[in-house]
């Protein structure tokens, strides 16, 4: 016990201040240097979450606006260009719904709405799609900067739409969507006319046409063989 009485006289001594704001100070630097250092490791994890979250939203923007190319040209694709078509959109979609961003399912659902209307829109002849493609271009490049303020643009597209589709009218676009589709899909089917082979017997027949007249040349040379004899 003598020791612990002669450790707080030490303390309490003005041997002793030196050493304590020493320990003091050290005990300070360490405490901040590591908060500083903390505060530092942060700002440099969420810079380069936001640089991928932002890297990941130009891949899926960039998706949706090479699909919107080729939505303009839909009705001139084959349908395996199609099927790979509707699957890149299909993973830039997903791409979108899965950004840490406030707004970007109804981001996508509006590109859904605007590549169908593309693709319907390019069934028909002489509809300058060009205008269509730069606008859904600069409508996403725009929610790419500003996802906020775009976003309640793209609502109020949604919510306009969603109240024309109890039109009449749609009922006969779907109907003559639906004929374009078919249309399109028979022109690429193949026709069951060609390359079709030719059956064994008109090669028979054709062998039997062209041997058909030697039995008559056969005879007209004995008979003008018989015939120089008698005038001899």
């Amino acid at each position: 016990m003598q020791w612990w009485n002669d450790f707080v006289a030490w303390l309490l001594s003005d041997a002793a201040r030196p050493w304590l704001f020493t320990a003091a100070v050290l005990f300070a630097s360490v405490v901040a240097a590591g908060l500083l250092s903390a505060w530092i490791a942060r700002r440099a994890v969420r810079g380069l979450v936001r640089q991928r979250d932002r890297e990941l939203r130009n891949a899926a923007v960039a998706a949706l606006i090479d699909a919107a190319t080729e939505a303009s040209v839909w009705n001139s694709l084959t349908p395996q260009e199609q099927v790979l078509s509707d699957r890149a959109v299909g993973q830039a979609d997903i791409q979108v719904r899965l950004l840490p961003i406030r707004g970007a399912d109804v981001a996508a659902d509006w590109a859904s709405h605007q590549l169908h209307e593309l693709k319907r829109a390019s069934a028909t002849f002489g509809y300058q799609l060009d205008p269509a493609v730069v606008e859904f271009r600069e409508r996403l490049l725009e929610w790419q900067r500003h996802p906020s303020r775009t976003r309640r643009d793209f609502r109020n597209d949604l919510e306009r739409w969603r109240a024309q589709r109890n039109d009449p009218a749609q009922a006969v676009i779907a109907e003559q969507d639906s004929w374009v589709a078919e249309q399109h899909h028979e022109r690429y089917v193949p026709s069951p006319l060609i390359d079709q082979p030719i059956a064994p017997a008109a090669y028979d027949d054709a062998a039997d046409a062209d041997t058909g007249p030697a039995p008559l040349a056969s005879t007209a040379s004995e008979a003008s063989v018989e015939e120089s004899d008698a005038r001899r």
